[in-house]
């Protein structure tokens, strides 16, 4: 039996995944840091079999961290299921109809083959049915909460922000912390009360006060009225951001980007990226184009799908030239962090925006869905290091616009300023003395104490 390594009196922490979109990435490389720390704590991770093959490949053991087991839950859909395409969120609801269940069944399991029973539960911070497993056992609770600090406001402040709504109210500035927000920055899902991934999102904020402490991918005083706000309501809060740095992730630069930008001047190069999920429709993609063409920009574009079948053939020959690079895939941290980039064109994921940060590198922001508009209006009108699209969608000229403002004159000279000393604040964060380490030694602490 497994747990025949250690005593069965040991410490052993189950992981609980979110396995969507941008989730799994950022647990997973917090639990191998946490699992460094303690070598002699089990950590059992608990994920879709198709997440945990693409995280796993060479099997349930991880080759970095020996006392790190996954374990496949199910995720609801029925055998030879396809989704439909119709409704992006459709596998989301199928797998929350199976929840807590399909991740108790396996915990069980788990405890058994590993002769240890669970000391803590560590699961992503959409999981409020933790918090009752975790009391039951008589465990802490631990949610990791990925996005961004003004959002989990907004989660913890829902029912304030209905109210407001169900008034017509059109601005936050009611509620400290969210007074610089819009309601049309707000998630759609804060203001829906009967979709299940709303409903989810609701429990949640309703019982992460009852979490031993809160982690966050964020950094102290990155908006020093957010935190306050958030630790009068939680119980504890672990900012031990940003993931990234901790550590930074090698180099890997298959299509070479970072030889392309040695060749470019100092801040200059405009860098395009919407994440790993999202792609533009077609006519917005074309309206960049024509923008970075129209600004004679030189940029680097990170573009998911066929660029070449997607992207009118002459607009293309005629923006790049040597004037541009359109790649499958980027580097982005490292890009971010060249001395030629000079602007980033994003959806404000709150991954990028913290990686444009850290890269000091002013933002352009068009967001699509999720937390991205309160990302994006942060940027713009709290911290004020980058700037929004006008009308929230690419045109040629906003775009052109937006792209004048970051890059020149003495609003670009004041937007560098800025987000260059977030930079400093970040990178400070993860020193050996800084607040995101001496969090993540309190994080381990309580996960392993």
């Amino acid at each position: 039996m497994a747990g025949s390594e250690d005593s069965p009196a040991g410490k052993h922490v189950a992981v609980f995944t979110f396995p969507f979109a941008s989730h799994v990435a950022p647990l997973l490389s917090l639990v191998r840091r946490i699992a460094a720390a303690s070598p002699a704590t089990m950590f059992s991770f608990f994920s879709s079999e198709k997440s945990n093959l693409t995280r796993f490949p060479g099997g349930r053991r991880d080759a970095t961290c020996p006392n790190l087991v996954a374990y496949d839950v199910w995720d609801g859909a029925p055998e030879g299921y396809v989704p439909s395409g119709r409704n992006p969120v459709e596998p989301v609801e199928i797998f929350l109809r199976v929840v807590p269940g399909n991740f108790e069944s396996v915990l069980h399991a788990a405890e058994r083959e590993r002769g240890r029973k669970i000391t803590c539960l560590l699961t992503d911070a959409f999981y409020w049915f933790a918090a009752d497993m975790a009391q039951e056992r008589s465990v802490p609770w631990v949610p990791v909460w990925t996005a961004s600090p003004c959002a989990l406001l907004a989660h913890l402040e829902t029912d304030s922000i209905r109210q407001i709504f169900g008034t017509s109210g059109m601005t936050l500035d009611a509620i400290p912390g969210l007074s610089a927000m819009r309601m049309m920055d707000m998630m759609k899902e804060v203001l829906d009360e009967t979709a299940p991934f709303p409903t989810m999102l609701y429990r949640m904020g309703q019982v992460l006060p009852q979490a031993a402490a809160v982690v966050a991918n964020s950094f102290e005083n990155i908006d020093p009225i957010v935190e306050g706000e958030l630790r009068s309501k939680l119980r504890k809060v672990l900012d031990v951001g940003p993931f990234v740095l901790s550590p930074p992730p090698p180099l890997s630069d298959e299509h070479g980007c970072i030889p392309w930008l040695d060749e470019q001047e100092t801040a200059s190069v405009v860098y395009v990226s919407f994440g790993s999920v999202i792609r533009p429709p077609p006519h917005e993609i074309t309206a960049i184009v024509k923008a970075l063409d129209k600004t004679a920009s030189p940029f680097l574009w990170s573009y998911r799908g066929d660029a070449k079948a997607e992207i009118p053939r002459e607009l293309l020959e005629s923006a790049t030239g040597t004037r541009g690079k359109v790649v499958p895939w980027a580097p982005q941290l490292h890009v971010l962090g060249h001395r030629a980039v000079g602007a980033f064109v994003t959806h404000s994921g709150w991954n990028s925006v913290l990686e444009s940060m850290i890269g000091g590198v002013p933002m352009v922001g068009r967001p699509f869905f999720g937390d991205q508009s309160m990302n994006a209006r942060a940027v713009e009108a709290v911290w004020q290091i980058g700037v929004a699209v006008e009308g929230g969608a690419f045109t040629e000229e906003a775009t052109a616009v937006a792209l004048e403002r970051v890059l020149a004159g003495e609003e670009g000279k004041r937007i560098r300023e800025r987000v260059g000393a977030l930079k400093e604040m970040a990178l400070g964060a993860v020193e050996p003395q800084g607040s995101s380490t001496r969090n993540f030694d309190a994080l381990v602490e309580i996960v392993t104490g």
